[in-house]
């Protein structure tokens, strides 16, 4: 069922069906009733689905999906009460209008009704007018709670976008420094419970400021998601990448020892050598390369902040060496 969404509160009930008329499932086991209905409601344009029964009724409420439900009480197989609790326990349904029909005025079938869920009650032989006017007054309601419901969808997709851009970095799309500081907070707490090993990978783009200054910062934004790209696309679902600022990025791998740490940057290092970046022949080695340093938790360190120091100086150790290599012990 659509229902457009508003800037506001006041309820359209010609914005209820964009596509079609309201639809209303009358549900009686007397035709000339089902047919009175269907005439007053047609008169003042709504679309009509019936059913004798209230096994009937159920199935064209999952075929027809209807706007509103006009229901009699009393119908053989399954009675108005019974067919009202069951719409009403179902989370496809539950928020479906349903006037019951009844042609006693009894205190005792409001009150079972009520029980059964029924949002208002009309009385055979009813007024056109007053069938109408109900009608019309629980649609409008309906409107208000769809089109509640709709904005705050809209508003939980907001909450979940403003969430991500928190943890996101905007240029390379990976998590940032924050949210990785708080990941591995919490997955080295995790390995330590199930004496479990973490390497965490810091890897640094050879030379980066002498392509910034010659090819500009443009085309090294470009070498930047080039190599997110890369890391995002050669690690497994388990395991994390973040931009660590400026030219530095970071890769969590989880239950993972130092040499197979070590096999994996060996694979990212290569891929960035293989990959054929826009002016890298500028570059003072021909060529965009990578160092990467790496640590293992609890091996080299049984805190956040000294593994990550110690990834962090095994990255600078790689460079002094000549860059485009790993020391990982």
């Amino acid at each position: 069922m659509t229902f457009a969404v508003k800037t506001n509160m006041t309820p359209n009930l010609n914005s209820l069906k964009t596509d079609t008329r309201i639809k209303i499932l009358v549900v009686d086991d007397i035709p000339v009733n089902i047919q009175l209905l269907q005439t007053h409601l047609s008169s003042a344009g709504y679309e009509t689905v019936v059913a004798n029964n209230g096994e009937e009724a159920l199935k064209q409420f999952r075929e027809h999906k209807p706007d509103l439900i006009l229901l009699d009480i009393m119908m053989p197989k399954l009675d108005g009460f019974e067919t009202c609790r069951i719409l009403k326990q179902n989370k496809n349904s539950r928020f479906v209008p349903v006037i019951m029909v009844t042609a006693l005025n009894e205190i005792e079938d409001k009150i079972k009704g009520i029980e059964a869920g029924a949002d208002d009650f009309i009385t055979k032989p009813f007024n056109k007018l007053e069938l109408l006017a109900r009608v019309k007054s629980l649609l409008r309601i309906k409107t208000l709670h769809d089109e509640l419901q709709e904005k705050v969808k809209l508003l939980e997709q907001a909450k979940e976008r403003l969430r991500e851009l928190a943890v996101t970095d905007g240029l390379t799309k990976l998590h940032n420094y924050r949210y990785f500081r708080e990941y591995l907070d919490r997955e080295l707490l995790r390995a330590e419970r199930h004496d479990t090993k973490v390497s965490v990978l810091m890897l640094d783009i050879d030379y980066f400021k002498h392509y910034n200054d010659t090819q500009g910062h443009l085309a090294g934004d470009e070498v930047l998601r080039s190599i997110a790209g890369l890391m995002r696309e050669n690690i497994r679902s388990i395991d994390f990448a973040a931009r660590y600022g400026g030219e530095e990025f970071v890769i969590v791998l989880s239950q993972t020892d130092a040499e197979s740490a070590r096999v994996v940057a060996e694979k990212i290092r290569m891929l960035v050598e293989e990959h054929p970046f826009a002016h890298e022949e500028s570059q003072p080695n021909g060529k965009i390369t990578i160092s990467m340093g790496i640590a293992t938790f609890p091996d080299d360190g049984k805190k956040a902040e000294k593994v990550v120091n110690t990834a962090d100086q095994r990255l600078y150790q790689a460079k002094a060496a000549g860059r485009n290599q790993i020391i990982y012990q």
